[in-house]
């Protein structure tokens, strides 16, 4: 048997919404995907801004991102887990509904204690939105068109990432920083209305939520990633926080076996076709970060600007908004490993023909050499992603689409964690050869995600 898309492994109560609903939700849920990643990469640019007008020291300031990560990292799988047992659509519209809350409440924090604390409210909201955009696609779209929906949703995402740079210094440059949440508002109000009126409203499980393991995998994954973050520059707190987090999360996996619809989705994990693409989808978010956070060192140090840095950078997100539908056109008809595969190693080539080609030239760095080489990288990137995606949700029974979702999202903060992690530690250990070390490392970890597409060419 070859690795031909994913089917469902039960009869589906509909494939997906009629038309001219189907369109509506996909709005709803577009908004809510592009709205959230907006708000992850605006906050960075203001960031000098906020710890200037807040009296606050830069490395302060950071908490605002780090507590929204931790957030929303540890609570991807209970909010998937919650929407299983009481409705997709219940919780999708909360989880809105409370990242629109603390928009507001950042927008007029007066502090940044308050600001703090409404930036981890928008990232339990937000958290719920990410957890289940996946299982909410699974079920507007038919499966014939999963691919093709997947490639959709991975285009809004590019092309948000790509953008939020420009949208918040457009912002900036005619209203202070507060500005950058207030904006939120209004969008996710409408995105709301519209979920309201047009989400499918899937059968429910009825089972209770599990609060025992909810809590343990919020200790697991922020003990580990706190950890993470400081292990370099507190190494004693840093490890004893990491240790601390995988003796929880071996409680929680023991508990977890025991269960048919655990939180922690190890009863898709014995799926093998999406063992290997979780794997593999770790691998490849390792392979981006550990690139992305490399490269404008390397730009940088061979004599770019910051702006210009950021001119060769942008090919990679569009890249991936070319490809990504495309990719998922092809990935509803052709095996998805040997796409992904495919992708992989078109990122492999581009990474390493930045790595082996002189960045500089006589007039500076080669911007168009670089930037054509990083076009290469996000294609290869959004040829990967889509069909990964695919068979993530679609070898999963749809009953348990949002434990899919959730692994999903999961996966990917998995993979970006992991990989700015071991560009830190490249920083460290090579010294001013870090950035080529980083580079390298990306380059390896995207050969290890196409050997684990390729090694399920023959799973069903």
């Amino acid at each position: 048997m070859t690795d031909a898309p994913p089917r469902a492994l039960e009869a589906p109560e509909q494939d997906g919404l009629p038309m001219p609903r189907r369109v509506l939700a996909v709005v709803a849920v577009s908004a809510s995907i592009a709205i959230t990643v907006l708000d992850s990469s605006m906050i960075n640019v203001a960031l000098p801004g906020i710890a200037r007008d807040l009296g606050i020291a830069p490395a302060t300031a950071t908490w605002l991102l780090i507590a929204y990560q931790l957030t929303v990292v540890t609570t991807l799988l209970p909010l998937a887990s919650l929407a299983e047992g009481i409705g997709f659509r219940r919780v999708w519209l909360a989880g809105f509904a409370v990242f629109a809350a603390g928009a507001l409440g950042a927008a007029l924090a007066p502090s940044f204690e308050a600001l703090l604390a409404w930036r981890i409210l928008m990232g339990l909201g937000a958290s719920a939105v990410m957890s289940l955009t996946a299982g909410l696609i699974r079920h507007i779209y038919p499966m014939g068109m999963l691919g093709r929906a997947i490639g959709i949703n991975a285009m809004v995402v590019a092309v948000s990432g790509a953008s939020a740079p420009s949208v918040a210094a457009a912002i900036l440059s005619v209203a202070p920083w507060q500005a950058l949440f207030a904006v939120h508002v209004p969008v996710s109000l409408i995105g709301i209305a519209i979920g309201y009126a047009a989400l499918p409203s899937p059968s429910r499980s009825g089972r209770r939520f599990d609060w025992p393991s909810a809590l343990l995998n919020i200790a697991t994954l922020g003990a580990v990633f706190l950890g993470l973050d400081l292990v370099l520059g507190q190494p004693p707190v840093g490890l004893a926080l990491i240790v601390a987090g995988v003796a929880a999360g071996v409680v929680l996996v023991r508990r977890q076996l025991r269960q048919p619809a655990p939180l922690l989705p190890v009863d898709l994990l014995r799926i093998r076709p999406i063992a290997f693409a979780v794997m593999a989808s770790v691998c490849a978010f390792s392979a981006w970060y550990a690139a992305y956070v490399s490269l404008p060192f390397l730009l940088q140090g061979a004599g770019a600007s910051q702006a210009a840095t950021g001119l060769i950078m942008t090919p990679w997100p569009l890249g991936m908004a070319l490809s990504a539908p495309l990719a998922g056109r092809l990935s509803d008809r052709v095996p998805t490993a040997w796409l992904c595969a495919l992708g992989m190693g078109a990122m492999v080539v581009g990474l390493s023909l930045v790595a082996v080609l002189p960045v500089a030239g006589q007039g500076g760095v080669n911007g168009l050499l670089v930037g054509a080489m990083l076009a290469l990288c996000g294609a290869g990137f959004g040829a990967f992603s889509t069909p990964n995606n695919r068979t993530m949700i679609g070898s999963a029974p749809k009953a348990r689409a949002g434990g899919a979702g959730g692994m999903q999202a999961t996966a990917r903060l998995l993979g970006t964690t992991l990989g700015t992690t071991v560009v830190a530690l490249c920083f460290q250990l090579a010294g001013p050869a870090g950035p080529q070390v980083g580079l390298l490392a990306g380059i390896g970890f995207a050969l290890a995600a196409g050997v684990l597409s390729l090694s399920r060419r023959r799973m069903v």
